[in-house]
């Protein structure tokens, strides 16, 4: 009995390492699918607004998100993922987004964002709090005297800039209504 019993424990706890190592195994995967999405989309960025990789390598940081929107009669909702990079340390913090509004239509738009932090207190800001949108901006073809640096970008709060991306290029116009970017808890585990 004694040793059915130690039999069972071992099973057990070799059973459960085997599933938190597939865990881990599993959110490495989603990392380095979340990495490769972000590099994509800021080569993307490059190639449609060239003055906007020098914005980004000298920016305090930035976030990269793919975002998936459906629009159904009344109701619109989004979800995404992505990631912020702190340009001074490297460091990585994986998110998440999700949007609920109001608005009549029809449709699925597939987009991703682009992020752009002045400063430090901006990023942290965005990493410690999150970011929720509350309006909506239009994307001018020049921001007043940043020059040419943000270009096809929106500035939605002091030292955060835009970039919304469509399968078409760059949106004309950015809506964040209702939209929380946070913190993805289980792929910032390490």
């Amino acid at each position: 009995m004694r040793l059915k019993m130690i039999a069972s424990i071992l099973a057990v706890t070799l059973l459960s390492a085997g599933l938190c190592s597939a865990a881990d195994d599993d959110n490495e995967k989603k990392r380095d699918k979340t990495r490769k999405m972000a590099a994509e989309v800021l080569e993307d960025l490059y190639k449609i607004d060239p003055p906007s990789e020098a914005a980004v390598q000298k920016a305090a940081g930035y976030a990269v998100f793919d975002n998936m929107g459906v629009n159904v009669l009344l109701l619109s909702t989004a979800r995404g993922s992505g990631l912020a990079v702190n340009n001074k340390t490297r460091k990585e913090t994986f998110m998440k987004m999700g949007s609920v509004g109001a608005g009549l239509g029809m449709g699925v738009k597939d987009y991703d964002v682009v992020f752009i932090f002045e400063n430090a207190k901006a990023l942290a800001h965005f990493l410690n709090s999150g970011w929720s949108g509350s309006g909506q901006a239009d994307a001018a073809a020049k921001a007043g005297d940043k020059g040419g640096a943000y270009s096809g970008a929106a500035e939605v709060a002091p030292g955060v800039w835009v970039y919304q991306i469509t399968k078409n290029g760059l949106a004309l116009q950015l809506t964040l209504q209702g939209t929380k970017y946070y913190k993805d808890n289980d792929l910032n585990k390490k």
